[in-house]
């Protein structure tokens, strides 16, 4: 089609979710996330704020590989040294985000806590909620404990928070020893 933009104006936005991705945190839980993308804004809704979005600092941030980039933004934030980079890459993130993906395509200001967009905000949310609601997403109606339970599919590294934690070694070969913290940091 010779057609861009909005072609059908029923179809003006795009639904996101996650549950799990990688292993890392206890139990093998996940960072559930749903969200909404229209008019320019995108909305999050992280339903576990208290985890650890790229995996426990105990165990290497182990939804993101190893790499030198990850090296220098874990050794500035140990130093003490330009630690927003570490809370950009892998800090805890707010219950809500809020970004203007036109003007912030990067989404580095959280706009969700700011008045001016209150009401956007509450109408991208409640739109989430509805659309959610009605194709029955169990984390939205109340049933997020499905998704806690299943389990991981490889064996070799399912339970790897428990296991590394008692002193097990389970293979992590797309991170680096150096990504590992030297114990929790919450």
């Amino acid at each position: 089609s010779d057609k861009s933009g909005i072609v059908n104006p029923r179809r003006d936005h795009v639904l996101i979710g996650k549950e799990r991705h990688d292993i890392g945190r206890p139990h093998d839980w996940g960072y559930p996330i749903r969200g909404i993308v229209k008019d320019g804004m995108l909305y999050l809704k992280n339903d576990e704020p208290g985890r650890w979005p790229a995996g426990n600092p105990e165990t290497g941030y182990l939804n993101c590989d190893g790499s030198p980039t990850k090296t220098a933004i874990l050794e500035l934030r140990r130093d003490g040294k330009q630690e927003q980079f570490w809370q950009w890459a892998f800090g805890k993130r707010a219950a809500e985000e809020l970004y203007a993906i036109q003007d912030d395509p990067e989404c580095m200001q959280n706009l969700a806590s700011l008045p001016k967009y209150e009401s956007i905000k509450n109408a991208l949310k409640e739109q989430l909620h509805a659309e959610l609601t009605a194709q029955k997403d169990p984390r939205v109606l109340g049933n997020g404990a499905v998704f806690e339970a299943y389990q991981y599919s490889d064996p070799r590294t399912r339970n790897f928070y428990q296991r590394y934690m008692k002193g097990d070694a389970p293979q992590a070969g797309w991170v680096n020893e150096s990504d590992f913290e030297s114990g929790p940091l919450d």
